[in-house]
């Protein structure tokens, strides 16, 4: 272990800005474009040797992002309506949610999403189902 130690001990003046937590935009701006940097290098690489580094840093911008830029808190309705400007989709192009009377009834409040619809918006968009539930749900699930 004596060898690892003095190898990271060499390298550590160099790699300790990367791993410690920003102290300010310009900092975590600096770690945002290390780890572009070096999810260049690896891309899909899983056994890369900086495939760990990159992960820590991630680690770390995800801090911080957690504390200075926190999400805000919005239902699974304002989510899907984001999406569908975002995508430039009208009511009736959202056949995982059923016919477009259903959707309407779903944007203007009258009716929630079901876990089925959930499901199947999550994998068209790619993103989690967490996304789409209630801010007390979620609240509730961190607790």
């Amino acid at each position: 272990m004596h060898a690892l130690v003095e190898q990271a001990t060499e390298h550590w003046s160099y790699l300790a800005p990367l791993l410690s937590n920003p102290s300010s935009e310009a900092e975590y701006d600096a770690r945002v474009d290390a780890l572009d940097e070096i999810l260049g290098l690896i891309g899909d690489d899983e056994s890369h040797p900086l495939a760990s580094l990159a992960s820590r840093l991630g680690d770390v911008i995800e801090a911080y992002d957690v504390e200075h830029r926190p999400m805000p808190e919005v239902s699974g309705v304002e989510v899907l309506r984001y999406l569908m400007q975002e995508h430039q989709i009208s009511q009736s192009d959202l056949p995982e949610v059923g016919a477009q009377s259903v959707v309407s009834a779903i944007l203007a409040g009258r009716r929630k999403l079901n876990w089925r619809q959930v499901c199947e918006l999550s994998e068209r968009f790619g993103i989690s189902t967490d996304s789409f539930k209630e801010p007390e749900l979620k609240s509730r699930v961190l607790a």
